[in-house]
């Protein structure tokens, strides 16, 4: 045995337990992880506020609290509003069951010539199996209903905590991260931040908008309709459909469905529709030319953008792709070297020679490499009779 291979053999099984032991505390540590990313991401949407209220003359520290606490009062409001309003609505839907069970019953049996009663329907559904095996499994999963709750309200407190701290320490992270770095790189660290602080805000911004756009619209829709909470709703479909990411759009448009249907069951159905259409018209048209000026990258690139974040984080991903895909393209673009285009129609998605067809210009340019080849003889013949097999 070489005297080399045992020390060789540690050697690898060291490293294999160190990787092992590193992957273990990756998947450990993955959820804490994302937690930091989404906070670092919130840190830098608020940067603007906080930096501009820092520059005249509050304590860093104090600005950032005030931010969160304006954040935290709209959110809370608006929690509150949408609470009320969906109690008060269950309540009414609760009182009024019977008779829309009543007008199901008589449409299903001048349909169908059926002679169905409200008590057989209420007798078969309560003592059905399948209801009674919902509510057992329901009863089971109450605790784990409230573990989910609770993990996810430390979550989100882990979130403000952190994106607290990026933002009241800002330039204090930033000089310890330039700290040991060499100059030239300090100045591409500090250029990275500023870009990603634009970019950031670009795309909070464009999603701004496009919940300003979809509220009017919706709200627009529900007064025509003499739908209830008119406005209320309006802001819930623009906040939710786009700020949460995936099926936001479906939980946006099914509460104003609800609340249409305790109206009218067929304003429910115009909702409907309306929610699809718009859907369709905010992805093709309206979402990829806000967000491709705001963040000032392609359509195409936003919606791969998009997909590669949900398929690598899930929510979280599409949620941070675009502001994280436009701060890497506009980073990187500077160390790109870019050349003067050359003046020709073909730039411009036109022919050198229009109308002329195919055929007649490639016999055109090997004649032409024919006869620059000089007085090749039969090489040059060679070249010029190609194109009359052609």
């Amino acid at each position: 045995m070489p005297a080399w291979l045992p020390r060789a053999m540690v050697l690898a099984l060291a490293l294999y337990a160190c990787f092992r032991l590193g992957s273990w505390a990756f998947d450990q540590l993955i959820g804490l992880l994302i937690n930091i990313l989404i906070a670092f991401f919130l840190a830098l949407a608020i940067e603007p506020a906080v930096s501009r209220m820092s520059a005249r003359g509050m304590r860093r520290g104090l600005a950032t609290f005030l931010v969160f606490l304006m954040v935290l009062i709209a959110g809370v409001g608006f929690v509150l509003l949408l609470g009320s309003m969906l109690a008060g609505q269950i309540v009414d839907m609760v009182e009024e069951f019977p008779k829309y069970l009543d007008s199901v019953i008589n449409w299903v049996n001048q349909t169908f010539h059926t002679d169905l009663s409200r008590v057989e329907v209420q007798d078969s559904l309560l003592h059905s199996d399948w209801l009674q095996k919902y509510v057992q499994n329901s009863a089971t999963g109450v605790l784990d209903i409230s573990t989910t709750v609770l993990g996810g309200l430390f979550r989100l407190l882990t979130i403000f905590l952190f994106s607290f701290y990026f933002a009241a320490d800002g330039p204090r992270l930033r000089r310890a991260l330039c700290s040991v770095l060499p100059p030239a790189r300090q100045a591409e660290v500090l250029r990275a931040w500023e870009i990603a602080v634009d970019k950031t805000g670009g795309y909070l911004y464009s999603r701004g908008l496009m919940a300003l756009i979809s509220g009017i619209a919706h709200y627009i829709l529900l007064v025509i309709l003499g739908v209830p909470y008119a406005p209320a709703l309006a802001v819930w479909v623009g906040l939710v459909s786009q700020f949460i990411p995936t099926i936001g759009t479906y939980l946006a448009g099914a509460l104003p469905m609800l609340i249409a249907f305790t109206v009218d069951p067929w304003y429910a159905v115009w909702v409907l529709g309306f929610v699809v259409v718009y859907q369709q018209f905010e992805n093709y048209a309206l979402q990829p030319k806000l967000t491709s000026r705001t963040v000032d990258i392609h359509p195409a690139v936003a919606f791969g953008s998009v997909i590669a974040g949900t398929a690598l984080m899930g929510a979280v991903g599409a949620l941070i792709a675009i502001p994280a895909v436009a701060t890497l393209q506009a980073f990187l673009g500077a160390y790109v070297k870019r050349y003067d285009v050359t003046d020709d129609p073909r730039m411009h998605g036109r022919s050198s020679r229009r109308g002329e067809p195919v055929l007649t210009r490639l016999r055109r340019s090997w004649r032409a490499s024919g006869s620059d080849g000089g007085e090749g003889g039969e090489g040059g013949a060679g070249v010029r009779e190609a194109p009359e097999r052609a």
